[in-house]
């Protein structure tokens, strides 16, 4: 039973949600033969506030 955990900046809108996870349970299912009904999907959604590289907020790197 996989467990994904997939971390994005927020934003998305929820039918693009619903594509990855889609595309992303189809991939594991076609690459390991999982059985879909076990493959659990946690989207993480981040403030480009709350992450940083190199010591700058990303927010302060894009403008946004």
């Amino acid at each position: 039973m996989p467990k994904v955990t997939i971390q994005l900046f927020e934003g998305r809108s929820l039918d693009q949600k619903r594509e990855m996870v889609t595309k992303v349970t189809d991939a594991i299912v076609e690459s390991i033969g999982a059985r879909r009904e076990g493959i659990d999907i946690t989207i993480l959604e981040i403030g480009k506030d709350q992450y940083a590289v190199g010591g700058q907020l990303h927010i302060d790197k894009t403008g946004h």
